[in-house]
């Protein structure tokens, strides 16, 4: 079995600088770390449980299947700063049927990210005995 430390996701940009403008400042990420100089250094975001690397430079898009999952606490929250900040938007925060609450916005090179609410009353939410 491999027993598995850490993980990070590592996105190759075809603009460095716009996606980290955009994952730093636009969605507010804190970095982890920095390494390396120039306009491909290297920046690791804390992404929740996990981490997410944006470095080097791509000359084309991530693959199309490529998407992130952001749970935050109150996704109308986000929807408002996220908009604020002209992050696009590609769908505003609604309930699904299974019963999250998610948006879609996109990264610069067309990365899809759900932010995602997980209501009190969720299933993802129970504790057996608590």
């Amino acid at each position: 079995m491999v027993h598995v430390l850490s993980s990070r996701v590592l996105l190759r940009p075809m603009d460095p600088e716009r996606s980290r403008a955009f994952y730093g400042e636009a969605l507010g990420l804190e970095i982890y770390r920095e390494f390396g100089t120039g306009p491909e250094r290297g920046t690791v975001y804390f992404l929740g449980g996990g981490f997410l690397e944006v470095s080097g430079r791509s000359e084309t898009p991530p693959a199309p299947g490529l998407q992130l999952w952001l749970q935050v606490a109150d996704v109308a929250a986000a929807h408002k700063e996220l908009t604020a900040q002209r992050v696009e938007v590609l769908r505003p925060p609604k309930k699904e049927p299974w019963g999250l609450v998610e948006m879609w916005i996109a990264d610069p090179d067309g990365v899809r990210i759900a932010v995602v609410e997980v209501p009190e009353d969720h299933p993802l939410r129970y504790r057996p005995g608590i």
